[in-house]
């Protein structure tokens, strides 16, 4: 009964920022692995940012130095902060727990337009 809730999507400008959240139950959240990844309409779904239980992060290069993933391993949360957002951020952005064969949450909608 692994659960992942994304929350925090919306409409924003080009240059604005954003915080997802994806709140996780069901697991020892600690222990695990999670991720964040996105799809835009007609793309592939890609990875935008990973962090291990333990060890260092790891961000697509069209993101790197913009966004910023992170953990509250007491709330069982998991973060993503979006700045300098750019229109080629919108889609949908998921939440993904890195337990037996993957978890994913529902998604939510990023839209970053003028």
């Amino acid at each position: 009964q692994v659960q992942l809730v994304e929350s925090g999507g919306g409409l924003v400008q080009p240059g604005g920022s954003l915080r997802l959240s994806c709140a996780a139950s069901g697991f020892t959240f600690s222990s695990y692995t999670m991720s964040w990844h996105r799809q835009a309409p007609g793309k592939e779904r890609e990875l935008v940012a990973l962090l291990p239980s333990t060890g260092t992060t790891t961000y697509a290069d069209s993101v790197k130095g913009r966004f910023t993933i992170s953990r509250d391993n007491a709330k069982n949360m998991v973060y993503l902060q979006m700045n300098s957002l750019k229109p080629d951020d919108t889609g949908v952005y998921q939440c993904k727990a890195w337990v037996r064969y993957g978890y994913w949450g529902q998604g939510t909608q990023v839209t970053v337009s003028s």
